[in-house]
């Protein structure tokens, strides 16, 4: 039977500290330039409290941006040297936003180049290729994924923080989500949570979910950015036995 501390879901789609602030400044529609810095503190921790809830791989780097954010927030709360003689101080926030800056370059450059290898992988040329205009791939968003479960979170009644294996063993919450998805051509994440009361009921549905992809067993897809999150059953031959 897997459990709370047997299931240890590692996904592709899983990304870092920077990801999550991209994410919050794009979904929140923020000026990278002039970033509201106790707004993205506030939201950045409550991911980053939903994320610890799981088994996920949720890695020091986290913590250490989470700390840089309480950092600059406090230095902008406080008065520097500069602007008590009357001067101007330097932005707390400009070491952050060149380095998200930097680092959303190089994120666009690495789309482009995966979405462009997805899609001329298989197609061989006799003579020079002549590309045609840039195509876009959609392509899931975790943090919508995470957002889905927040919002699912709050809905709950007990404080429970962990899977207790056995009153929501993950294997029942994997058949439920299958269950559902058997009758109709796809199901929205949202309402895989759909009769959980309790925290614990929560967190082993969204562990089961990951456990499903990782089988490549569900196919979860986005329309667009932000949009809601579809899951669909993956033919059956395309499915992956898991690790003995």
């Amino acid at each position: 039977m897997l459990n709370s501390e047997s299931i240890n879901v590692h996904t592709d789609i899983f990304e870092g500290p920077m990801d999550l602030l991209l994410y919050l400044i794009r979904k929140d529609n923020l000026d990278i330039y002039d970033i509201p810095i106790s707004q993205i503190t506030k939201e950045y921790l409550e991911y980053l409290e939903v994320m610890s809830k799981f088994n996920l791989d949720v890695a020091g780097e986290f913590l250490v941006m989470a700390s840089t954010l309480m950092q600059i927030k406090a230095k902008m709360l406080l008065p520097s040297p500069q602007e008590e003689a009357g001067e101007e101080g330097p932005d707390p926030r400009t070491d952050l936003i060149e380095k998200i800056t930097q680092y959303r370059k190089f994120k666009q450059a690495s789309q482009y180049l995966e979405n462009r290898f997805e899609h001329y992988k298989d197609i061989f040329y006799r003579h020079s290729p002549v590309f045609g205009e840039k195509e876009k791939t959609i392509n899931i968003e975790i943090f919508d994924l995470i957002g889905a479960v927040k919002k699912a979170l709050s809905r709950t009644k007990d404080d429970s923080e962990l899977v207790n294996a056995e009153e929501f063993p993950i294997e029942v919450k994997m058949e439920k989500i299958i269950s559902a998805l058997k009758n109709k051509t796809w199901l929205l994440v949202d309402d895989i949570f759909e009769g959980e009361t309790k925290k614990s009921g929560v967190i082993a549905c969204f562990l089961a979910l990951l456990e499903l992809m990782k089988l490549r067993r569900i196919i979860a897809g986005q329309d667009k950015p932000f949009s809601e999150i579809r899951l669909y059953l993956r033919p059956k031959e395309e499915e992956v036995l898991p690790e003995v």
